[in-house]
Parts: C-alpha cells; sequence; structure tokens
C-alpha cells in the first residue's frame, strides 16, 4: 500500500494559509476600532481635516506613528443621531510603517448609541505586504519568512506569494460592535490570494481575544505543483494569541485524494509554520490508487521548515489499499509514524494487537491464482521507502511477542489449500509495489501446509526463511515457469525455504473413504532446505525418519511435500517394527520368518506414500541388505510394500544374485523322535540358503517365491541338500507353531523347488522336476513326469528311478516309490 505523506502536509498547511488571510481581514477591521469608538465623530470631524473636493481624511496617529487614515466623500450627519460615511477607504499601516492595507466600501453608517458602525453594502480589502510576509509573520523581513528557497514550504511559498503581492476580500453587512470588540457578518465572505482563491458564509472576529470564527461553508480552492488542492470545512476557529487553528468536519482534496477529519487543531509557531495538528472524529486519508489511512484520533509533529516528523494515531488505526488484482487490510488499536527530513514516512510501530489480511489474484498458464493471508501478532513494526512520484511503500515488517500468519492459496476451481506460519518473531521483506519476497522467522518457527491431494505438512525449528516467487499479476502474465510446469503467480508460491536448528517434520496424510487410514510420517535434522522447483524438502545433519513401523536415517532425507514421498541417500539404514509372539503385527511391520525388529541397510531408499490406494512402497537400492534376526536378504534392489506386507528383492546383474539366509526350526532332529524323553526339548535349528534372480515375499500368506531370473537358476542349501531349479517356494509356519516357548525362529513348513531340478543328498546326486522338502518330517521329495521319472545315481548302489525319490535327512536314507512296489536303499556313506 501506498501514502503520499506530502498530500497531508499539503492539506494541512493550505488550511492554515486560509485561515490567516481570513485572520487578517478581521485584524484591518479591528485596528479601525478606534475610529468608531469616538462618540462626537460628527463633531471631531473637523479636527486635523484638509478639505479635498468635498472630500474628509481623518488621520490617527500614535507616539509619532501613522496608525491609519479615512479618508470618505462625503459625511452626513443624520437626525437620530447617526452619521453617514459615503465612499470610504481605510488605509492601515504596519508597525514599521512600510505595510499599507486598504478597506473600502460605498457607505458605512455609525450609531452612536449602539455604539455600532456597519457596512450597509459591500466592502472591499485589499491587504498589501510590500516589503513583509503579512499574516504569516509580522515582524520577519521576507528572507526570514520564507528563506532563500521557497519550494521547501508550502505555507513559505504562501508566504513569498503574499509579500509580493495583494490579498482580496470582497463580503457585505461587515458589522463592528465598538463595546464587544465583535466585528461580524452573516454574509459570505470571498478571498484571493497568490496561492488561490476561498469563501466562507458568516465570520466573527474577536479584536479583544483575538478570536476569529469562519461560521460555516468554509471553502478554498489552491494550486500545488500545477495541480488543484481544495480544501473545506463545515466551521473553522483561529486563535491568534495561542496561534491555533481549528476545523470541523474538514476536507481536503489533492491528486484525486481526500483527508478528512471531524475536528482538527493545528498551533502554530510565531513565525507562521505548522508546529502540531490534533485530528479527532474519525481521521482519513483516501488515495487515487485505493489507498486509504483512517484512525478515531490523530497527532501529527511539524518541524520549522513544516515538514512532518512524528505522528500517533490511536482508537482503531486502518490501513487499507486495492490496486492491480491485490488488496490489503491492516487494524492496529495504536500507531507511531516516523518520519525522515524532508516529510517521507520511514517507519510505522502499531502494538497492541496488530492484525493484517490481503488477498491477491493473478493469472497464470495454469488458470487464476487466488491467494490469502492474514498476519496476527502484538507488535509490528513497518519501514517504508521511496517509490517514487512523492509516494512510500512498505520495504520490511517485523512482528515479535508470538506472530501468527495464515492463509490459503486455489489455482482456478481446484482445491483451496491452506497454510499457517508462525514464530516468536517475523520478519517479512517487500519488493517492488508491495509484494512479498521473504520472510523470517525466529524462535519456535513453524510452517504448516495442505496439499492439493490432502496430506498435511508441518515444518518446525530454530529459524525458518522463506522465499516467494516474485512475479504477482504482471508476472504471471509473462509466462515465467517456477518447477515442473508452474508458474510463480505472484507472492503466493514459496520458491525456498530454509529451517535450522531441532528441525522436526510432520506428515499427515489424507484420510480416504474406505481405505486404510496411513501412519503419519514425522521427521527430525538439524537443517531443512525447501526448493519450490521440484516442492522437495531437503534434511541434513543426521536426518530420521519416522513413518508408521518405519524408522530411516541417512546422509540426506528429501520429502516431497506434493506426494509425501521421501528419498534418502548415503549411508540409508531403516528398521521396521515387527510382530511380537502372540500378538497382531502393527500396520506396516513385516516379519521375515521370524520376529523383533527388521532392519534395512543400503546406499539410496525411496519411501512412497499411497496414490489412490491403501499402499505405501519403500525401495531399497545399492547392496541392500534386509535382516530379521538371524534371517537376512541381500540384493541389489529390496522392496517393500508396508501396508500389504509383501518384499520384492531383485537383480540383474548375475554375479550379485538375490541372496536370502533363513534359519528354521528343523523336524528331523533328535529331539523330535517321537516316545523319547526329550520330545519336548527345542527342535534343533537348520540353515537354508538360496541365491536367485528375484525373490517375493508375502508375509500375510508366509510364503515366498524365488526364481532364476538373471541369475539363470535358484540355489537353495540345507544341512543335507542343495539343489538347483528354476524356481523355489517357500511356506513357513505362523509365528509360534513349532517354534519354540519363547517364538524363536519359525519353522519352514514346505520348501518346493520346480523346474529341472538337481539335488545333491550326501554324495547321491538326483534329477527331476519337482523337489518338496519338509520341515516337519526333514524328508525330501523328488518327482518327476510319466515321460521322465526322478532318477538318483548313487556311487555304492548305481542309478535307480521310480515315481518317488524320498531322501530322509534323519538317517540318510532314501526311499523310492513305484510300480506298486516300494524299495528301500540304505547306504554306509558317511554324513
Amino acid at each position: 500500500m501506498r501514502f503520499s505523506i506530502e498530500r497531508v502536509r499539503t492539506a494541512v498547511l493550505v488550511a492554515g494559509v486560509l485561515l490567516l488571510a481570513a485572520l487578517g481581514v478581521f485584524l484591518a477591521v479591528g485596528k479601525g476600532r478606534n475610529l468608531f469608538n469616538r462618540r462626537d465623530l460628527p463633531k471631531r470631524l473637523g479636527v486635523e481635516i484638509e478639505q479635498e473636493a468635498n472630500g474628509v481624511t481623518y488621520t490617527q496617529a500614535h507616539g509619532g506613528r501613522t496608525l491609519f487614515k479615512i479618508h470618505a466623500s462625503k459625511v452626513v450627519q443624520l437626525k437620530r443621531g447617526n452619521a453617514l460615511l459615503h465612499d470610504v477607504k481605510i488605509e492601515l499601516y504596519g508597525e514599521d510603517g512600510s505595510r499599507v492595507d486598504r478597506i473600502e466600501g460605498g457607505e458605512f453608517e455609525y450609531d452612536q448609541q449602539q455604539g455600532t458602525a456597519k457596512a450597509a453594502g459591500p466592502v472591499e480589502i485589499t491587504l498589501m505586504r510590500p516589503g513583509v510576509a503579512p499574516a504569516i509573520a509580522p515582524r520577519a523581513t521576507p528572507e526570514q519568512a520564507v528563506g532563500v528557497k521557497p519550494k521547501g514550504s508550502t505555507l513559505a511559498v504562501a508566504a513569498q506569494a503574499a509579500s509580493s503581492g495583494q490579498i482580496h476580500v470582497k463580503t457585505s453587512g461587515l458589522t463592528f460592535d465598538q463595546n464587544s470588540g465583535l466585528a461580524t457578518t452573516a454574509e459570505r465572505v470571498e478571498f484571493s490570494l497568490a496561492q488561490g482563491k476561498g469563501s466562507a458564509m458568516g465570520a466573527t472576529y474577536d479584536s479583544g481575544k483575538g478570536l476569529l470564527v469562519l461560521d460555516r461553508a468554509v471553502e478554498l480552492d489552491s494550486r500545488r505543483g500545477g495541480e488543484a488542492v481544495q480544501i473545506s470545512a463545515q466551521h473553522a476557529e483561529f486563535e491568534r494569541g495561542d496561534q491555533v487553528c481549528r476545523l470541523r468536519m474538514a476536507k481536503a482534496g489533492y491528486r484525486d485524494d481526500e483527508a478528512t477529519a471531524g475536528e482538527a487543531k493545528i498551533l502554530f509557531r510565531a513565525d507562521g509554520s505548522v508546529l502540531h495538528l490534533d485530528a479527532t472524529g474519525e481521521f482519513t486519508l483516501r488515495t487515487a490508487e485505493g489507498s486509504q489511512l483512517a484512525a478515531s484520533t490523530g497527532a501529527l509533529d511539524f518541524d520549522q521548515h513544516n515538514q512532518l516528523r512524528h505522528g500517533h494515531l490511536e482508537g482503531g488505526v486502518t490501513m487499507s489499499s486495492a490496486r492491480e488484482g491485490r488488496r490489503m487490510h491492516a487494524a492496529s488499536p495504536t500507531a507511531e509514524l516516523v518520519f525522515a527530513a524532508k516529510g517521507e514516512l520511514r517507519s510505522a510501530h502499531l502494538e497492541r494487537g496488530v492484525e493484517i489480511q490481503s488477498d491477491e489474484r493473478s493469472e497464470t498458464a495454469a488458470g487464476p491464482l487466488r491467494v490469502s493471508r492474514t498476519w496476527k501478532s502484538p507488535l509490528a513494526d513497518v519501514d517504508f521507502r521511496d517509490a517514487g512520484h512523492g509516494q512510500v511503500e512498505p520495504a520490511a515488517m517485523h512482528g515479535s511477542q508470538g506472530v501468527i500468519v495464515t492463509g490459503e492459496s486455489q489455482r482456478g476451481k481446484g482445491p483451496v489449500e491452506p497454510f499457517r506460519l508462525t514464530a516468536d518473531e517475523l520478519t517479512g521483506r517487500f519488493g517492488s509495489g508491495s509484494v512479498l519476497t521473504a520472510m523470517t522467522g525466529l524462535g519456535h518457527a513453524s510452517l504448516e501446509e495442505t496439499t492439493a491431494s490432502g496430506i498435511r505438512q508441518t515444518t518446525r525449528g530454530d529459524r525458518l526463511e522463506a522465499h516467494f516467487a516474485a512475479g504477482g499479476a504482471a508476472g504471471a502474465k509473462t509466462g515465467t515457469k517456477g518447477g515442473e510446469g508452474r508458474e510463480p503467480g505472484g507472492a503466493a508460491q514459496i520458491q525456498s525455504a530454509t529451517v535450522d536448528g531441532h528441525v522436526l517434520l510432520a506428515q499427515e496424510p489424507a484420510a480416504k473413504l474406505g481405505v486404510q487410514a496411513q501412519a503419519p510420517l514425522r521427521a527430525t535434522a538439524g537443517r531443512a532446505v525447501y526448493e519450490g522447483a521440484g516442492e522437495w524438502l531437503r534434511m541434513t545433519l543426521s536426518p530420521r525418519v519416522e513413518d508408521g513401523g518405519l524408522q530411516l536415517t541417512a546422509d540426506r532425507i528429501d520429502v516431497s511435500k506434493e506426494s509425501g514421498d521421501a528419498l534418502a541417500h548415503g549411508n540409508v539404514k531403516a528398521t521396521w517394527v515387527g510382530a511380537e509372539a502372540g500378538k497382531r503385527a502393527p500396520a506396516g511391520a513385516l516379519s521375515l520368518g521370524g520376529q523383533g525388529p527388521a532392519h534395512v541397510v543400503a546406499a539410496e531408499a525411496q519411501l512412497h506414500q499411497a496414490q489412490g490406494e491403501a499402499d505405501g512402497v519403500a525401495t531399497f537400492s545399492g547392496h541392500a541388505r534386509l535382516w530379521q534376526q538371524t534371517n537376512s536378504i541381500a540384493a541389489p534392489v529390496i522392496v517393500l510394500d508396508r501396508w500389504k506386507r509383501t518384499l520384492a528383492a531383485r537383480s540383474a546383474d548375475p554375479a550379485d544374485p538375490v541372496r536370502v539366509v533363513l534359519v528354521s526350526a528343523d523336524g528331523s532332529g533328535p529331539g523330535r523322535a517321537p516316545g523319547k524323553e526329550g520330545a519336548a526339548k527345542p527342535a534343533p535349528l537348520t540353515v537354508i540358503r538360496m541365491r536367485g534372480g528375484s525373490l517375493n515375499y508375502s508375509d500375510a500368506e508366509r510364503k515366498a517365491v524365488m526364481q532364476g531370473g538373471a541369475a539363470g537358476t535358484v540355489v537353495a542349501e540345507t544341512a543335507a541338500a542343495t539343489s538347483v531349479s528354476s524356481e523355489v517356494e517357500l511356506l513357513l509356519l505362523p509365528l509360534g507353531n513349532h517354534a519354540g516357548k519363547d517364538g524363536g525362529e519359525a519353522t519352514v513348513d514346505h520348501m518346493t523347488a520346480r523346474g529341472r531340478v538337481t539335488v545333491t543328498f550326501n554324495g547321491r546326486r538326483g534329477t527331476g522336476e519337482q523337489l518338496v522338502y519338509s520341515g516337519e518330517s526333514g524328508e525330501y521329495v523328488l518327482t518327476g513326469t510319466s515321460a521322465a521319472p526322478p532318477r538318483m545315481t548313487d556311487p555304492a548302489r548305481g542309478t535307480v528311478t521310480g515315481e518317488a525319490l524320498i531322501f530322509h535327512s534323519r538317517d540318510d536314507s532314501v526311499s523310492i516309490e513305484g510300480g506298486g512296489r516300494k524299495t528301500t536303499t540304505e547306504t554306509t556313506a558317511p554324513r
């Protein structure tokens, strides 16, 4: 918002010129009171009279100095005791003898009994100050009154013009009461001077008190710099002794701007310069640009050159503006104004509750953009700068004792995106045209935003600095791109932001009907930098993310404002909270055959939030390794769906396959032998190792499937056998089943290898299409097809075949089934 303080000063000073000019008129009349105070005027007319063509001249002198002269062409003594003076001219001389003011009228009537003198017709008054500025500084020389350079002061300009010219006044019905010392008229008073011309209806001058009263309809038309200035008031008073001017319902117009006040009190110095102005009753200033300043009361202080120095406004101060698609309204109980040497507004101090509202609309390639903001703070200081052409505009605004900035933005008919910025102290900086360019918050700084997708994001820290995209309506029309095809579209868009010290980020996904609610994301760091081009918040200095059951650290973590996705870079470490024995797994938890937390390390990680359905995917890449208790998976890429509780690992490099290590309770151990005393003892553990091209695991189904993929085949190793196949499927028993009292390692229910299976079992080699391992019995069953039945080569027995070959890990025996017969082959090969 822009204010022209020069216009306020012009209105005040021109109003002073108006009243001083009118005062000069009545001062001239007042100085003639001694003439009419003589009751024997008709008899005294012959004293010191020089006969001049039937005319008379009366001279009043004191102390050797002429005070005034009265010329009349004819004097008539009336029967009732009154005297008539025709064609009267009164000349009044200044104290130094250089001033000659004139009052002229066709006829004056003097009433001896009433002690009054009245001009029956029109009266013309000419105030001349050939060597002195009259009405402004009676005892000053022109240089003392106006200085060498008159352009610096409006009032000084008026003084110099008056000293080299004349002030003309016209009125009628003028009456002077010699008993009360009052000069009055109920008629119209018109006056003209170098600065313009004015008028009033009715006037009274108390020569004893030095009080001038303009009754009503006070008006002055003047010019400043070639432009018109209009001053009006319903009523005006001027006290000569105290140099005080009072205006009622005053109004000033300049350059299509308007200043009004219910009551105004102006205090002048002895040299005629304005010292102080008090305005009450809704003081307002309206500019042609759509700005307005208003307050119940106001006080302005001026220097000796009539330049504003200080101002105090209170009683509900409001400031508003509307221009180029931008509206602003500010309110504060009080305001302190400070002005520079030339009267330009430099700063404003607002307190006791400040509220500033703004609304901006602009056009962008994506459609119309609307942005609104509200600033609230107990205190606020605004610094102004010169905007050219006699105007000022805000340069910076500082709020303290707790600042809250709220607002919202909307593109076209899209969703409304609200935001909230808070801090103990907040400083806003403005560019050309009062466009907000940056904000800096100190102490408990917080930024809350809601994206178009409904994600609510809160960022907190010790210090927050945000930079806004420049442009506004003008910038939007240029089509300057921001990031990802977006345009700045005004000061609405945050271009960049930096948060330092104890950074905390919280993201809460939008609730969706019929979709499982997602856990909020929470992140901490020492520093966070927001880049509007990609809408990413880059977190460094020990960043940490908590997303449901996931905890993640890295050298740097980037979080997307729009989608809520997170990217982790360098030394990535992640932990999931696993299921506890006998309890339901929490949302997002993953149980890789074991219990407790699951851990992941990798070079990079991507955490994707739900988009359209309840799924959140985490992708780890770069020598990724996941483990839970003694179970582990290593692969170039590991993908976890935290909500579906699935895992996928893949490799495109045969030299770096997917590797799985699974420790399982083995049902084949001696502790499981029926009828034995130690049957209740925990089952011995067996280690299962697999490697292949890809792995898919479902925690809900307790099933893992590994395929050859880029590695070509899947290799599965146990303590008793090693198999090579195209695919291996693992089925795990639910947690707690056969896993010991405290829910130890999970038990493999079945492991099935399919596709061109080759198995090695204690020196024997078998081939077939499918190999099934049972964790309960510890047996391996190899089968084939009718065309290619399973085959086994034994170093001691040779090659055997059948419908199924069963390898017994308990006693190293092999059973052959087929043709309705069951053949058992025993071997003495060492284990």
